[in-house]
């Protein structure tokens, strides 16, 4: 057995001392899933096997490398390295036919620095999601809408951090005519939020936001060979910041859930989406945002796409969503205290039990690299719950070379698509023509590879713009809009205009891009003028 099927992943086994072989049939691959214990158990080596079973079958992956060592699945294992012999018994062991192999794989890093740039634009985002990232309170996130309504009718688009804050400071200096029609705007909420944003752009966060926007077919690519892409997200310095770090993932899901067309039962899912340190995302979350969460859960796997949670304790998991995860995987929990104690008791009640053993003994025993493991089997009946030893990685153990690494960025088809930040006119502009600042007309476009380069084909000044909520009624403020709002003659001057480089030529791939997002926001404009708030459209169902 060498881990590779049609229609399942092998996931481990065991001999005599243990169970029967494991396995995720890939059909119930949407139906979610967990990876838990505690720290140095062998979570890890889990997403990794996982990983490259959904990759074998066909299925991409997302998954976010919090510690820095998942980079080793774009490089085959090999007889050299000091877990060889280990992982060589354990196949015996099991089974298990080791054979050492690479995957596809694709590195993306928010910063850009350790792989592809990934970026959504602030009207994407959408208000409610950014304001879990500033950590708003509720006045200050009503605010933030305010601003949002005002620039999806007012014309503005929302693409970039200062986009956003020059328009909080078109709302600050008008906050007594923007009352009289949406309620008080006071000026202290928009100080509060400016401030948030501040903190942000000095975490770096402000390179979220920009064009080329993410294009999700992109996560959605095999390679010659039919093998699914392992997108791998650069996160350890993302974990610095962790409201951050989970915010951006949730609008990930979100733009998958918004995205992707209904497949019904598939015979396996389109993409399986990993979230690691995944208590992050419920720590100190209203009830509302665990409450959206749950539904996503629930209607995404119909889209095609699996969630799989990873955290130390599955009681991090809140109960609703933790119902909902099928295939399951538990390392060790250590029961130190007596509240680790009734986690343990409750962890092993959500198991179908085994009558050879224990599972509660079972789940404090397992040693480094075993595990208590249960997937879902034929009709989505929860398997009885196992011992079993997982399989060894085919791929490295531990992180590439920076050079390897640096070697796969650049011989990616999507290097050129990425690889430059277009800036072209939106808000921040718009508003500073309106306060008489002459901008130019083409936008800048700035290479982060090589610092100073940019280039042309920006859009003029009545371009489509992004619609970043939900018009409730009535026209734009005044018969608003680019030409002149009923804002438009009195608009505050905005911060002083960035120097801009000189424009060049475009390569045809950054055109593309540039193009498919373009086409996006005239979608959005002209369609069905779409909140793009937490997780896709669900927060505009009330």
């Amino acid at each position: 057995m060498d881990g590779i099927s049609a229609d399942r992943i092998f996931a481990g086994g065991g001999g005599e001392a243990y169970g029967l072989p494991q396995n995720l049939l890939l059909k119930y691959g949407n139906r979610h899933g967990l990876i838990a214990g505690a720290t140095g158990t062998g979570k890890t080596v889990t997403l990794q096997v996982l990983a490259e079973g959904f990759s074998a079958a066909g299925v991409s992956v997302f998954m976010a490398d919090v510690k820095g060592d998942l980079s080793g699945v774009g490089a085959a294992g090999s007889a050299t390295h000091k877990l060889h012999e280990a992982f060589a018994k354990r196949a015996a062991t099991i089974g298990y036919e080791l054979t050492y192999r690479q995957y596809p794989v694709c590195f993306w890093d928010i910063w850009g620095q350790v792989g592809h740039p990934i970026r959504a634009t602030v009207a994407e985002m959408g208000p409610l999601l950014l304001a879990r990232m500033l950590d708003l309170n509720e006045v200050q996130e009503g605010v933030l809408n305010v601003a949002f309504r005002l620039a999806d009718e007012e014309g503005l688009a929302l693409l970039d951090l200062k986009d956003l804050q020059a328009l909080l400071v078109f709302v600050a200096e008008h906050a007594e005519e923007i009352s009289r029609r949406y309620g008080l705007v006071a000026g202290t909420s928009v100080g509060a939020i400016q401030r948030q944003l501040l903190v942000l752009e000095n975490q770096g966060g402000a390179a979220i936001f920009g064009e080329p926007a993410l294009e999700l077919a992109d996560l959605m690519r095999v390679d010659a060979q039919g093998a699914g892409l392992i997108n791998v997200l650069a996160a350890d310095k993302l974990m610095l910041t962790p409201q951050l770090y989970a915010t951006f993932l949730l609008w990930l899901l979100s733009e998958l859930f918004e995205t992707l067309p209904e497949v019904g039962d598939a015979d396996k899912p389109k993409l399986v989406f990993f979230f690691d340190e995944a208590h992050l995302l419920f720590n100190d979350a209203p009830k509302a945002l665990v409450s959206k969460v749950e539904q996503v859960a629930r209607l995404i796997r119909s889209k095609g796409v699996g969630v799989y949670f990873i955290s130390q304790n599955p009681a991090d998991i809140p109960e609703a969503i933790l119902g909902q995860l099928g295939n399951r995987v538990q390392h060790a929990l250590r029961a130190f205290t007596p509240k680790d104690q009734k986690d343990l008791e409750k962890a092993s009640e959500t198991y179908r039990p085994n009558p050879r053993f224990d599972t509660a003994t079972a789940i404090r025993e397992v040693g480094t690299g075993e595990a208590v493991t249960s997937f879902l089997e034929d009709k989505g009946i929860p398997g009885v719950v196992e011992r079993t030893l997982i399989r060894p990685p085919q791929s490295q153990l531990g992180p590439i070379s920076p050079e390897a690494r640096a070697a796969v960025i650049a011989g990616s088809a999507l290097a050129a698509k990425y690889a430059r930040a277009v800036d072209r006119e939106s808000a921040y502009e718009l508003l500073q023509a309106r306060a008489g600042v002459v901008q130019p007309a083409a936008a800048a476009v700035q290479d982060r590879a090589e610092p100073g380069a940019a280039v042309s084909g920006g859009a003029g000044t009545g371009a489509p713009v992004y619609s970043s909520a939900r018009r409730i009624g009535g026209g734009a403020i005044g018969g608003g809009g680019v030409g002149g709002g009923a804002y438009g003659a009195s608009s505050p001057s905005a911060p002083a205009a960035a120097a801009r480089s000189p424009a060049s030529s475009r390569s045809d791939s950054l055109g593309e891009a540039f193009a498919k997002s373009f086409a996006r926001q005239m979608g959005t404009q002209t369609g069905k003028a779409m909140v793009r708030g937490i997780l896709g459209g669900l927060f505009g169902r009330r």
